[in-house]
Parts: C-alpha cells; sequence; structure tokens
C-alpha cells in the first residue's frame, strides 16, 4: 500500500489533512442523501468505540446516526502530514499481540501494519550517574540499572502481576483485597516496596508511560485492573511482543477513516452533543442544528467528557459523581523529522529511557517503507506535561531538541527538518490522554455506575472496556459491548 493511500488520493481527507484537521465534514459522505433524524439509536462520538458500535448496530440492519463534535473522525487517533506521502500519527498509533479486536478490523478494511523499529541498541540516560555511565547503551526492555535496583525492579513486576491476577478485569472492585488497594495510590504502595532511588524512578517512568499521570494520581487497584486488562505489566510496557509491536502503513487514523466510509452518510460532523432528553421512551438530541430522535443512545465519550453533557432528566448521583473522578492523563506527544534516521548507522533503536526530562521516552517513529525519512519521537507525560501545557510552542520545540541532543548528539538539534507536536489537554473534545482513570475510592465507591445503562442511554469508550483498558482495541470492545446491549433491547 501507498503510504498515502486513503489520505489524499482516495479524498477522504481534504485540505486540512497537512494541519491534522482530519476528514473535512463536506467530504465525508460523497452522497446526495443526509443522515435519518429518526434511528433505532444515536451514537454519541466518532472515535473507534462509537463508529465500532454503529457499525455493529449495521451489520444488524439497524438505522443509527454517529454525531461527532470534530471536524473529523478517529477521537484519540490523529494523523498528520510531514510531507511527500509520509505520515506520522499525532494520536493513538500502537498494536500489539492479544490485541485480537484492532488487529481483526485492521485486517478487515484491508490495512496493513508493520514493525515498530527496535533493531540495534537502546539508550538509557541517568543524571545521577558519574560521567560515561550517564548515558548507556543497552538491550531488552529494563535499562541497565545497579544490581540492587534491578532487582526491585524485577521482583516489583512479579509482585503487580501476581496482585493483578486475583483482579476480575470486568469488576475490579469484586478482588479478595479490593478496598485495601482501592484506598491507597499506587505511590504509597510504590514506597512500601521498594528501596533504591533508581528502582523507583524507572517504575515512575512505566506509570507515567502508561498512564500519562503520576503514581500519586492512580489507585493502587485501577494500576492492577489495568494490569490484568492487558494480561500481564510486560505487555503494556514491551515493544515487541507487547502494546508497542506495530503501526498502521497511512497512519492508526485510517481505521476509522475507513470504518467510516462504510457508514456514510450517518457520520454527521461538527455536531457537539450538549444535551440528551431521555425517559419518555424516546432519546432525544439536539446537534448541528437538527433535531435527532432514537429508541436507544449510546454515549461513546470519555467519562470527564459524558458529564459535561446536560441530561433530562438528570442522571443519578452515583452515575453523575463518577463522572466528576475519572481524570484524563497529561501528554505532549512530540516529533522531529530529519532527512534520515542518522541514530540507525550509530547501531542504535531510537528507543531511550531517562530519568531527566522532559522528554524521558523516545522511539524511532520513521515512516515505513522506502521513505528515507527519520522521525524521533518523544513524550512529555504527567506533571511535566501540565507544566508544559502553557508553554508556547517555541518553548516545547527548545525543550525537547535539548532533550533529544542529550541522548542522539547534536545532529538531532542542527539536523531536524520539522518538528510537530500535540498537547492532548488541549483538545477541546478530549482533554487529556492517553486515558481516564481512577484516583483511589472510584473503583470500590462506584463500581457498576461505569458501564451500567442509565434507562436508554448506554455507555462505550476505552475507559469502559475490559479488555486493553484505554488501547484502541479496548475502545472497540467498549463499543461492541454497548451496541450488543442496544441490541438486545431493541
Amino acid at each position: 500500500m501507498a503510504r498515502d493511500e486513503g489520505l489524499t488520493r482516495r479524498g477522504l481527507i481534504g485540505a486540512g489533512a497537512a494541519s491534522g484537521a482530519g476528514i473535512v465534514a463536506a467530504r465525508l459522505p460523497e452522497a446526495a442523501e443526509a443522515a435519518p433524524r429518526k434511528v433505532d439509536a444515536i451514537v454519541i462520538g466518532a472515535g473507534l468505540a462509537g463508529l465500532a458500535a454503529a457499525d455493529a448496530l449495521r451489520s444488524e440492519g439497524r438505522s443509527f446516526v454517529v454525531l461527532e463534535a470534530r471536524d473529523r473522525v478517529g477521537g484519540r487517533t490523529q494523523n498528520r502530514s510531514i510531507g511527500k506521502g509520509d505520515v506520522v500519527e499525532i494520536g493513538g498509533q500502537w498494536v500489539g499481540p492479544t490485541q485480537d479486536r484492532v488487529l481483526g478490523l485492521i485486517d478487515d478494511l484491508g490495512l496493513e501494519t508493520f514493525p515498530t523499529f527496535i533493531d540495534g541498541d537502546n539508550l538509557y540516560f541517568r543524571s545521577a550517574n558519574p560521567g560515561p555511565l550517564q548515558l548507556q547503551r543497552y538491550t531488552g526492555t529494563i535499562p541497565p540499572a545497579n544490581p540492587v535496583a534491578l532487582g526491585e525492579v524485577q521482583l516489583t513486576i512479579t509482585q503487580l502481576d501476581s496482585m493483578a491476577a486475583e483482579v476480575p478485569p470486568e469488576a475490579p472492585w469484586d478482588a479478595p483485597n479490593a478496598v485495601e488497594w482501592d484506598s491507597q495510590t499506587f505511590e504509597t504502595w510504590k514506597q512500601a516496596n521498594t528501596a533504591s532511588d533508581e528502582a523507583r524512578d524507572l517504575v515512575d517512568l512505566a506509570i507515567q508511560a502508561v498512564f500519562a499521570a503520576e503514581p500519586r494520581d492512580l489507585s493502587l487497584l485501577h494500576v492492577l485492573f489495568y494490569i490484568a486488562a492487558a494480561g500481564g505489566f510486560n505487555r503494556l510496557i514491551d515493544t515487541a511482543g507487547g502494546a508497542q509491536e506495530r503501526r498502521i502503513v497511512g497512519g492508526s487514523q485510517l481505521i476509522a477513516i475507513r470504518l467510516a466510509k462504510r457508514l456514510r452518510p450517518n457520520v454527521v460532523l461538527k455536531a457537539p452533543v450538549r444535551s440528551i432528553r431521555h425517559g419518555d421512551g424516546l432519546v432525544r438530541v439536539r446537534a448541528a442544528g437538527k433535531e435527532y430522535e432514537a429508541k436507544r443512545a449510546i454515549v461513546s465519550i470519555p467519562p470527564t467528557l459524558a458529564g459535561r453533557i446536560r441530561y433530562s432528566p438528570a442522571l443519578p448521583g452515583g452515575r453523575d459523581q463518577l463522572t466528576q473522578r475519572v481524570p484524563m492523563g497529561s501528554v505532549i506527544k512530540c516529533m522531529a523529522v530529519y532527512d534520515e534516521p542518522f541514530w540507525r548507522a550509530e547501531g542504535l533503536s531510537g528507543m531511550t529511557t531517562s530519568d531527566t526530562g522532559p522528554v524521558k521516552l523516545t522511539y524511532d517513529n520513521s515512516p515505513p517503507g522506502d521513505s528515507p525519512r527519520g522521525v524521533l519521537l518523544g513524550f512529555i507525560e504527567g506533571q511535566e506535561a501540565r507544566e508544559f501545557t502553557s508553554a508556547s510552542k517555541a518553548e516545547r520545540r527548545e525543550a525537547v531538541l535539548t532533550s533529544l541532543e542529550r541522548y542522539f548528539g547534536a545532529q538531532a538539534r542542527t539536523g531536524v527538518k520539522k518538528y510537530l507536536d500535540k498537547s492532548w489537554a488541549e483538545e477541546v473534545w478530549t482533554r487529556g490522554c492517553y486515558v481516564g482513570y481512577a484516583p483511589p475510592g472510584v473503583l470500590v465507591g462506584y463500581r457498576e455506575a461505569l458501564r451500567e445503562p442509565v434507562g436508554r442511554i448506554h455507555w462505550a469508550g476505552t475507559e469502559t472496556a475490559t479488555v486493553w483498558n484505554g488501547y484502541l482495541d479496548g475502545a472497540i470492545e467498549s463499543g461492541r459491548r454497548a451496541a450488543a446491549e442496544v441490541l438486545a433491547a431493541l
């Protein structure tokens, strides 16, 4: 497949593609008919969860409409052109083993994947190490920490996997130690179970990389649930054999673009839903100046955004309070583009682990195939992302290039041809990434409210998934589960 296939040649992304605007509203339907106003189900949100739900309804012959606030589909996946037909993802991008739903959908839509580049040595930077030990080359997942710290990290992973095995992903509040684990932060548990600064720093980095939040933000039970939903801690942090193993040729947003094409003309863009009337046997919403009426509704947006919609009658107190307590992570995804992946000639994979920010993790994010260009990807996550959200683009660029120069030398700064980043906290219809997370007390305190329908309103979104929660696969699982609820009720 050509790198830009589905982006320009097929015309599903218009003039906004280079700036990441995505599908232009006027271009999506490519048909004279308009979306129906009376349907079996209204789906709110055209991310993978909402589109998967709509596709399941379509396959059963049910009528539907998908209402999306943005001018594009894809939710937390978003492609960006870097010119000459090459694309990078400024949002979610990776898929990996056991993510059977997203891998099956990729195949169904005629898309292809390619492996994340991992050939060569990784880099480990630790500011506390003296001289030449400050920047070390290594292979494998865990950096070359001192033996004591390395043993602690390995023991920590073993302990977490053992505890997570007791957590049922469909009902984490039913775990034998659920109250104890949900009554403390992950930070509290980490302090009690690790001793060395280096081990704690590495565990912190893993948590920041997975949740885009700090260990002090997260319930221990939520972390254990997340591990259980992925099938193990290493699945979350590994590249080969893990969640970062592969990318989609043409960019991950192509999944949503092609799925939306299958659903047209029933996907309406620039149609934010601000209120939902329900309770009289129907669900009614007004969006983009039109009234839509359905027997059921699926709200497939993060809980914090779902809580900003006005409901009439009001939601039960438990559901409303839940939406007040599931904040989004904080991440700025940053990329530097070069004429070539110069680090490969030095035997480097492009992957870095560091205790010094703002960029503490890097990857080789170069295009596949015959593209000569190289891309270094870096993440600013958690507290540092919160602090850099208010920085200017120029200030962020300078900080990111300083980090890359620290790891890859002067060429990482002098050779950069293009810089791009996105602060997902600033995205009005997302307000953070990667995923909504549960602080202490939420999972035990609100239990079924996360997924339990309220009358004729059903809840989807990757935050509600029981398998690969927080990932593309989890989004699809949640949409199909919500659609099954609707189909059973119709």
